[in-house]
């Protein structure tokens, strides 16, 4: 089973990462959700949000933006980022398991201007 993150704000994929208010997390088997859930985020501190994802056994995530730190971690814990998404959150994981949705690469440098954050 994978377990997929979106960075959401309700139901719509965030545009940045660290300040959703919550994550869907999907569960998928044999390429097809059986499970979600939103968990509230638990607070944006440098560093705390890849790991607190990884504990829950999340490998992909996805977000409009994402700062270059966060990418990093996510990184050399083996989990897949996805960055330049918008939209319903489920419809977002849905276009991950079929091969529709590709990360843009979009990159937050500076936070005071998180609200630019998924846009290219």
């Amino acid at each position: 089973m994978t377990k997929i993150a979106v960075a959401s704000e309700k139901e719509l994929v965030t545009g940045h990462f660290g300040h959703c208010r919550n994550f869907y997390i999907f569960e998928v088997e044999k390429g097809r959700i059986i499970k979600s859930e939103s968990v509230p985020n638990p607070g944006h501190k440098p560093g705390f949000l890849p790991n607190f994802l990884n504990d829950m056994g999340v490998k992909v995530i996805i977000s409009g933006g994402m700062g270059g730190s966060a990418i990093d971690i996510f990184n050399e814990k083996g989990i897949e980022v996805i960055t330049g998404a918008a939209g319903n959150a489920r419809t977002a994981a849905e276009q991950y398991l079929q091969e529709t949705l590709r990360s843009t690469g979009a990159v937050c440098h500076e936070h005071r201007h998180h609200a630019e954050c998924g846009e290219h």
